[in-house]
């Protein structure tokens, strides 16, 4: 449910801005992730956990809209790989740490703790007023509240970012089978732990790292090997899922995990590049629906597939679209960006 009420919502988040500009939907956001986490401790029963998920998943669907076309705004075109890498490590930091942390601190402390914990966006309103005013002040941002700005229903603003959303959706694939099933690969639980480990911080590290080494040498070039690398490590996994060799699935993560984070700051990069400035939020709109549906897409397809045959089969699916993906993936030669 969360996951459905966060892509319904990045559909609008473009026609939000518009019409209320950055200050109060950034503050709506935090509002809703924030009151919304306590409500999960009124009851167990399965229609208010759902309930309260889609408040947050609105809450978070405009948030990570949002997040990605305010650094785009308040930083230079020449550094906006460096910024949106440290935007991407602000993200990946609080999963890597905090995911692990929340299940020893229901065990130890219970379920209360962790729900507290999931308030604290609504400590961040008063920062969220001023960062909203500082972006709604920029000159960039000014243009995208004009009438003429190009949204998410427009086919040649969707038409523009296709390609590097649609090689982003294709990985998040492979990023999203291996987080949700690598405890279900037959492994102990140590060694499963490990995987998402390295997958974890290598993404992070790149996702980071890449942005700045993009601004100096373009962000094209670097799609292609990192798809390559992408499917040597997803057929890392598909074999270490047939021969249940422990270190196969450690190296495939850490060759899976490297790509999943690159590739997640340089599609961004390029699907800003081919839109003008009015049309960033809905380039950033269709991003993060392709990176949301590629996420529950690899979980839903792997896990059908390894029901009817097995892990190894399932990764070796994905492993195909990753090589099938190489076809629209964008390069340097053949894409112009958007001066």
């Amino acid at each position: 449910m969360l996951l459905s009420a966060t892509v319904a919502t990045q559909l609008f988040v473009p026609r939000l801005l518009r019409r209320f500009g950055t200050t109060p939907v950034l503050v709506t956001s935090l509002v809703l992730l924030g009151v919304a986490a306590p409500g999960y401790a009124l009851s167990d029963a399965l229609g208010p956990v759902l309930a309260w998920s889609a408040v947050r998943g609105v809450g978070f669907g405009i948030v990570t809209v949002l997040g990605s076309t305010i650094v785009t705004h308040l930083v230079p075109r020449e550094r906006r790989g460096e910024a949106i890498g440290v935007y991407g490590l602000a993200v990946a930091a609080p999963m890597v740490l905090l995911m692990p942390a929340s299940v020893a601190v229901a065990d130890e402390w219970g379920y209360g703790w962790a729900f507290a914990v999931a308030t604290l966006p609504l400590l961040g309103v008063p920062w969220a007023v001023s960062l909203g005013r500082l972006v709604d002040a920029t000159p960039s941002a000014s243009i995208t509240g004009a009438a003429d700005e190009p949204h998410l229903t427009d086919l040649d603003a969707v038409r523009r970012v296709l390609r590097p959303t649609l090689v982003l959706f294709v990985v998040t694939m492979a990023g999203g089978a291996l987080m949700t099933f690598a405890p279900q690969l037959g492994f102990d639980g140590l060694w499963a732990a490990a995987a998402l480990l390295v997958v974890g911080l290598s993404s992070a590290l790149a996702r980071w790292r890449v942005g700045g080494i993009a601004d100096r040498r373009g962000a094209e070039v670097f799609v292609v090997p990192m798809l390559l690398l992408c499917a040597v490590g997803v057929a890392l996994c598909a074999l270490a899922a047939r021969t249940h060799n422990e270190w196969l699935l450690v190296a495939g993560a850490l060759a899976l995990g490297i790509p999943y984070g690159a590739l997640q700051n340089l599609t961004l990069l390029i699907a800003f590049a081919h839109v003008p400035a009015p049309g960033i939020p809905t380039a950033s709109a269709v991003w993060n629906i392709g990176f949301d549906a590629g996420t529950a897409t690899g979980a839903v397809m792997v896990g059908a597939i390894a029901a009817a045959t097995s892990f190894g089969a399932a990764f070796t699916v994905v492993l195909l679209l990753l090589l099938g993906s190489l076809t629209v993936a964008p390069r340097p030669s053949t894409d112009r960006l958007v001066s």
